[in-house]
């Protein structure tokens, strides 16, 4: 008797690095940037062979979190790692990356988070057994979770290739240059761009060798790309230095034959034309934004006392498709709490909108050139 029954087989099925899966956007091969909540509204996760930007908040504490998150997904998945820094140095940064943790413990509210369920808010019982709008987007099991108050143990990191380039003593080595050689390009970046390419073609992640078997993914973390510190008195002055965007363009060429993908932290808040962000922004594939309320007036206003500081999205890639991905809310905000950080949609307070609302009422009713039976400017309940 004939059976439909087939044996599985892994035949034909497309063996991808670990740590990376296909976008079902444009089949683009993706990482995960260690913030899951990050990864959906980006697309799924940042494209293998792309450059992905962070414009660094005020103080610059919340891009450097994110730098962290990233190279340590990196180092759960077993990438290696090209880490190039100048304040902190790079070692600092890989001694202070997060601890790995599971689902389950990502998923407890902390103490003080105003999603726990003794803080919430009470409603009607009608309404309870309504499904909840989901404030974290969640991008399945893609990626890792760390815990912010814990360090990852140094046994894991010495188990995977680390490179570092150090930018304080690279520029100590540019003092001994002439003059003209100083003033037709930066060092800094000419000695960098040599570095990535030299990693690239020696670890392997060109992606002239065919098959993606027994192979890895490269990650390039470039924190505080830019600033002073690494030798661009130039762009704060009248003038716009065209080292910078040179060697982005030479950095995404670079990319675009690797399977490597890197993280840049820029701080354009520092940038006195606004040109210079703009060209800097086309030169990469994602570009956010960190707003953080510290030190302004939005750190006291009550419809922000959620949230630390608001995420926007600047630009979003085009790889292998003729449009980008579309995510479902641009008003995004982010929260750091004691042990995670997240990405969530931006509410309004149901009490803080309705107080609006009576104020706005009460001000247009209280107008003296308002068309309403009334004998004088007051607001009484009589009045219509």
């Amino acid at each position: 008797m004939a059976t439909s029954f087939k044996k599985k087989s892994t035949r034909g099925r497309a063996i991808y690095p670990p740590g990376t899966r296909p976008s079902l956007h444009n089949n683009q091969l993706l990482v995960s940037s260690g913030v899951p909540s990050m990864d959906s509204v980006i697309g799924g996760g940042i494209a293998v062979g792309a450059v992905f930007m962070v414009e660094e908040d005020t103080y610059s504490s919340y891009a450097r979190q994110l730098s962290k998150y990233f190279l340590a997904e990196g180092v759960i998945s077993g990438h290696s790692i090209f880490l190039a820094s100048a304040e902190p140095e790079p070692n600092d940064i890989l001694k202070d990356l997060p601890q790995q943790v599971d689902n389950k413990t990502y998923s407890v509210d902390e103490p003080g988070d105003s999603s726990s369920p003794i803080q919430s808010m009470k409603i009607a019982w009608r309404y309870q057994n309504q499904p909840k709008l989901e404030s974290s987007p969640s991008s399945g099991s893609f990626g890792h979770y760390f815990d912010l108050t814990r360090v990852m143990d140094e046994t894991k990191l010495s188990s995977i290739p680390i490179q570092t380039f150090s930018v304080t003593s690279e520029m100590a080595k540019c003092l001994s240059c002439t003059e003209e050689r100083k003033s037709s390009e930066n060092n800094v970046y000419r000695a960098l761009i040599s570095r990535i390419n030299s990693a690239i073609k020696e670890g392997g992640f060109t992606t002239a060798e065919k098959g993606l078997e027994n192979r890895t993914i490269l990650r390039i973390v470039l924190h505080g790309l830019g600033s002073p510190l690494w030798g661009e008195e130039q762009h704060f002055g009248n003038e716009i230095s065209p080292t910078l965007t040179r060697f982005l363009f030479q950095l995404r060429a670079t990319l675009r034959s690797a399977l490597a993908v890197c993280f840049v932290t820029v701080p354009t808040q520092l940038f006195q034309d606004p040109a210079l962000t703009r060209r800097v922004e086309r030169l990469c594939d994602t570009v956010v934004k960190l707003e953080s309320f510290a030190g302004s007036d939005n750190e006291t206003n009550p419809v922000y006392k959620d949230y630390h500081g608001l995420f926007h999205i600047v630009r979003l890639p085009r790889l292998n498709s003729l449009v980008c991905h579309v995510p479902d809310s641009f008003d995004l905000a982010f929260k750091l709490r004691r042990k995670k950080m997240t990405i969530e949609k931006l509410h309004l307070p149901p009490e803080l909108s309705e107080t609006a609302n009576r104020t706005q009422e009460d001000s247009h009713r209280g107008k003296p050139g308002s068309l309403s039976c009334q004998s004088m400017v007051t607001n009484s309940c009589l009045d219509f």
